[in-house]
């Protein structure tokens, strides 16, 4: 347990751990430290001087966002000394500062504007100044005007400390400015488009490109969310107007290492009015789909799966919330049949969805078995992103994989190889270096000998005190032995919910979700953007989709169903925590949510659905697997290729959207 550290603070008592800086410290006091450069979570680098506090005993004002507190300490952060530092500084900040607030977007929201304010300078002292940098608009996602920076260097560190390296100063004094390699365009600079530096910039310099008129912040509903277009599943704060959303930022507290969303959560809102969406139901009439009412779409489908019976068949994405999923669980009960699976089963076994929570932000350090998360590659790129900021702050990697993945340059060791012969390996070398482990482990491991690389990842692991293991869902038991001896684990799935779908029973009892794809069936119904293109061998086939698939359209009946941003409900993401999803904007078109659209169909079949309570899912959120020894095998049926099946359930639901010029983009960088 952290040490406490009692001190005053404008005269508050306050009780804070040892270490803590002392904006931070005044922020539990409620006390704001006025700052333009602190990024919290992160360290202070006192370039704005804005923060400048007295603390009683010493001569000159230090600086609060780098100075940490101490026992006893009395600190000043109002008095009139400081108050006219930052009314000075401010001043010279705005005289290099265009003062076009009225029409400015970020009024409301400008930290600069708000001191400007607060110190009372309608106009600077200074006489006027003006750059004359150009805009960068040539990208549709974040428009740079460098006449707005104030220099805090904000988007640089945030760039740097999650390896993108995009931005970077040049030049000194008040003639520099943020640039990125010889000054490119975005596009052109390996930026990947988090926009991680729009959320942490305090002024116009970098906004997202098309908000201009838009409306302004305090005209803004703001709902928190969950992303559910990967295993990531990412809190996001989505903010509309007159139904319309406007934009979304990353929703995580600031100061939290995950605070992260990627270009396709950040700006993929666009495609609810892409061209491929589906708003209507719609029927094959004379080999051709064409609109039908609810009425007649559920009547049809009800019809299809009564009188398939058995030999129905539903198959999902896991990509729906704990509720949808309940309810499609009990439709399949409803139409008899043990058909029933999602993509989970594709990359995972049953019990490494149920496995427990970690604490990631505290971990020290990270054990990646047989994943590679990338930002560039956009496949779990918020874990990548919170990967290297921990190992930028001190944590240690250790990195098993058969490939090569870009993340293993950031690994105090890397066991390239069969990931279960390697975890053999370490597991082996911890317990020749004296770790205890169960007799069973001991005697299964005995004849493995571990390598050198093998002995230093051991050396690392023994050291942690909070060691955190990472696993594909297939390396799942291989990993949970490791922490047998030391550490938590946790596996992570390539889908949003995979852990809520499977805690809500959508899992198969029969055939795999490969299997029923493969197989004949007298009815498919498919719910979701599966990664299936082509017509399984069906008698009739219902596609359920908020965008038309290529496998949609070769349906007998497609249902349009809302997409996560217009859906309400929960998910249970990797790290084992119950998340809130809540819909943001109103169903475009006929839409309907899954769930709604399940309880209609079992009512159709003469089985009404009950709805499913919160005290449900959290009771199935607490089912957990006990860890026990297995003898280091992969569960069967782990072969899908990770891009692939994320390039698979995304390229659909892009059509129509500004990330379709992301992808093409892509493909000539590849090409290139």
């Amino acid at each position: 347990m952290a040490s406490m550290v009692n001190l005053k603070i404008d005269g508050k008592d306050v009780t804070v751990e040892e270490g803590t800086n002392m904006i931070d410290a005044a922020e539990k006091a409620g006390i704001h430290i006025p700052n333009l450069c602190y990024l919290k979570g992160m360290k202070g680098i006192g370039a704005c001087r804005l923060c400048l506090v007295e603390v009683e005993g010493s001569k000159a004002p230090v600086i609060a966002c780098n100075t940490k507190v101490k026992e006893g300490m009395s600190i000043l952060t109002a008095t009139d000394r400081v108050v006219e530092i930052r009314k000075f500084v401010t001043d010279l900040i705005v005289s290099m500062h265009p003062l076009d607030c009225m029409t400015c977007t970020k009024a409301g929201t400008c930290n600069l504007q708000k001191y400007a304010y607060d110190f009372e300078i309608k106009e600077s002292s200074f006489s006027r100044k003006k750059f004359g940098y150009p805009t960068d608009e040539s990208n549709p996602f974040i428009k740079r005007d460098p006449e707005y920076c104030v220099l805090c260097g904000r988007c640089i560190r945030i760039c740097k400390s999650q390896d993108t390296n995009v931005l970077e100063f040049s030049g000194r004094g008040v003639g520099a400015k943020v640039v990125t390699g010889n000054e490119k365009p975005l596009q052109e600079s390996g930026c990947t488009f988090c926009g991680s530096c729009v959320d942490v910039c305090p002024v116009n310099a970098l906004l997202e490109a098309d908000r201009w008129r838009k409306g302004r912040e305090w005209e803004y509903e703001k709902t928190d969310s969950v992303c559910l277009s990967c295993g990531n599943g990412c809190s996001i704060t989505v903010s509309s107007k007159d139904g319309q959303i406007v934009k979304i930022n990353a929703g995580a507290p600031d100061g939290m290492a995950e605070r992260y969303i990627c270009a396709i959560g950040r700006f993929g809102f666009d495609n609810l009015n892409g061209e491929m969406r589906v708003m209507q139901p719609m029927k094959r009439v004379n080999n051709e789909l064409q609109e039908t009412s609810w009425d007649d779409a559920i009547k049809t489908v009800a019809e299809q799966l009564k009188s398939a019976g058995e030999d129905a068949a539903v198959v999902s994405t896991a990509a729906m919330v704990n509720e949808d999923a309940a309810l499609l669980k009990k439709l399949a009960d409803a139409i008899k049949t043990k058909n029933a699976d999602t993509t989970v089963s594709l990359y995972s076994g049953v019990e490494a969805m149920k496995s427990g929570d970690v604490d990631l932000e505290n971990a020290d350090l990270l054990v990646l078995a047989g994943i590679a998360p990338d930002q560039w590659k956009r496949v779990l790129p918020a874990l990548d992103a919170v990967i290297r900021r921990k190992v930028n702050n001190g944590a240690k990697l250790i990195v098993v994989n058969s490939g090569d993945p870009k993340i293993a340059s950031k690994a105090s060791v890397f066991l390239r190889g069969d990931e279960v012969k390697m975890l053999m390996e370490l597991g082996q070398a911890m317990i020749s270096k004296g770790l205890k482990a169960p007799r069973e482990m001991v005697e299964a491991l005995a004849p493995v000998n571990p390598s050198d690389a093998a002995m230093n990842a051991a050396d690392v692991f023994m050291t942690a005190k909070k060691p955190v293991i990472l696993a594909a869902p297939s390396l799942y038991k291989a990993a949970a032995n490791l922490a047998l001896v030391k550490g938590e684990v946790a596996a992570v799935p390539l889908e949003a919910n995979a852990k809520g779908v499977v805690a809500m029973g959508m899992f198969s009892g029969g055939r795999k979700f490969s299997d029923i794809i493969a197989s004949s069936s007298k009815a498919l119904y498919v719910v979701g953007e599966v990664p299936v293109s082509n017509r399984p061998d069906t008698g009739f086939l219902i596609v359920q989709t908020s965008h038309m698939t290529e496998l949609a359209a070769q349906a007998d009946i497609v249902l349009p169903s809302t997409p996560a941003l217009e859906s309400a409900g929960t998910i249970i993401d990797w790290l084992g925590r119950i998340k809130q999803v809540n819909r943001t904007c109103e169903p475009a078109g006929d839409a309907k949510q899954n769930g709604d659209i399940f309880a209609a169909v079992a009512g159709a079949l003469g089985s009404p659905l009950k709805p499913v309570k919160d005290t449900d899912v959290r009771k199935a959120a607490k089912v957990k697997v006990k860890l026990a020894f297995s003898a280091f095998k992969k569960d069967a049926g782990y072969d899908i290729d990770a891009d692939r099946f994320m390039q698979e359930t995304n390229k659909t639901a892009v059509n129509g959207s500004r990330l379709l010029w992301l992808k093409e983009l892509e493909t000539c960088a590849v090409t290139a």
